[in-house]
């Protein structure tokens, strides 16, 4: 079985990103058959992306001859199935959106953590955790003891940090997120906020997934991830998720057991926010889907994929 290599990877770095650009990353994706998303801005690029082996090595070989793009790293993991139903370069203002002007991670960030020290430093009992991902992240799975922000949009996220700041002014903070980006952002955010001592979580939940045995984890649950595998345990494993493609929130297998749930339509999530005809237009789009499958086709246009939320 030919497995898809899935190359997750974000470079803060100076970029021209324009559509010159756009067109020359999504040309060389295209000829080698690699779907996913990039995100490019001035300030860098971002991404998840999946392939061949060799195709990602190839798209890679071209990222890393960008300014500044010559030592990016990237987390691989792999998957039976191509995660991706499409490729798209886009160009954003910020390759991970927090709002706030002047935060800048090439000039300060908190200082990194190796998943071997992680435990370590989130045991400390004048150490407060963060989790900067948003809530439908967290749900699904968290370290332990860590605090959740309730965030359904990262834009959400200093003015939350602003408020929990005065209800602890003087703990040493540790924030982590899935792969690392965010917290590129959220630690240089708390140091133009006046901390001194941030600390962050250097690959994210991924490299510590992959590093760090299960037996000595304080991880609990899965890790939600932007592709159709949803979620992934340790060792980067495939977790046991769904997404509902009416609202895009994870769905556990106690979910699938709810009376609210029908299969492309709504779930317990979802279910009391939508109208009848909402629901009417999901099981046409179902249906459609699956007679698209039934002849060997994909459907693109009834897919909802989870890396095009707007965090």
């Amino acid at each position: 079985m030919t497995q898809f290599r899935v190359a997750a990877l974000y470079k803060f770095t100076p970029l021209v990103a324009d559509k010159a650009l756009q067109d020359r990353l999504l040309t060389v994706c295209r000829e080698h058959d690699v779907y996913g998303t990039l995100l490019i801005a001035s300030e860098g690029i971002n991404g998840t992306i999946a392939g061949s082996p060799q195709s990602i090595g190839a798209v890679l070989n071209v990222i890393r001859s960008l300014p500044g793009c010559a030592d990016i790293e990237h987390k691989d993991s792999f998957a039976d199935e191509q995660p991706f139903l499409r490729m798209k370069v886009r160009l954003k203002k910020e390759i991970v959106t927090l709002g706030v002007p002047g935060v800048d991670p090439q000039k300060a960030v908190g200082s990194y953590v190796a998943p071997e020290d992680w435990n370590d430093l989130i045991s400390a009992p004048d150490v407060v955790t963060i989790d900067t991902r948003n809530d439908y992240e967290v749900r699904i799975g968290q370290f332990k003891g860590a605090v959740n922000p309730e965030t359904t949009s990262f834009r959400e996220f200093p003015d939350w940090f602003r408020k929990f700041r005065e209800t602890r002014p003087n703990a040493r903070i540790a924030m982590y997120c899935t792969g690392g980006i965010r917290c590129e952002k959220s630690t240089a955010f708390a140091l133009t906020e006046g901390l001194d001592e941030v600390y962050h979580l250097k690959g994210g939940i991924l490299n510590y997934l992959e590093t760090v045995p299960e037996e000595e984890s304080l991880w609990e649950g899965d890790c939600f991830v932007f592709d159709r595998r949803v979620a992934v345990r340790h060792g980067l494993e495939l977790g046991d998720y769904t997404t509902c493609h009416a609202c895009r929130e994870p769905l556990g297998p106690e979910d699938l057991k709810s009376p609210h749930f029908i299969a492309g339509v709504s779930c317990p999530h979802c279910h009391e926010a939508r109208s009848e005809a909402q629901r009417q237009r999901y099981a046409e789009r179902q249906r459609q889907e699956a007679r698209a499958a039934a002849r060997g086709e994909r459907h693109v246009g009834a897919v909802l994929e989870t890396d095009a939320r707007d965090d």
